[in-house]
């Protein structure tokens, strides 16, 4: 098996590459760096991993902005 690039939303943000027999993931995108060196069963699982990483950041993200903004409001 070949290494493999991974895409999000049309962007590379990793590859695979047989390790043993599994396929270790090499980040080359900050937001998906907590994948790097992770190992899969396969390509498929590993971008099944970058949706649930980068869903959870957004997720993260707004519920951030969400509670600031309810601060905000409440001090003023």
């Amino acid at each position: 098996m070949n290494k493999q690039v991974i895409e999000f939303a049309g962007e590379a943000v990793g590859v695979v590459v047989p390790e043993a027999d599994y396929l270790k993931f090499v980040a080359v995108k900050y937001h998906v760096w907590d994948l790097d060196s992770r190992r899969f069963g396969s390509a498929d699982e590993a971008r099944a991993a970058v949706r649930q990483l980068v869903a959870g950041n957004r997720l993260s993200a707004n519920q951030d902005y969400v509670a600031g903004a309810a601060n905000r409001f409440v001090a003023a």
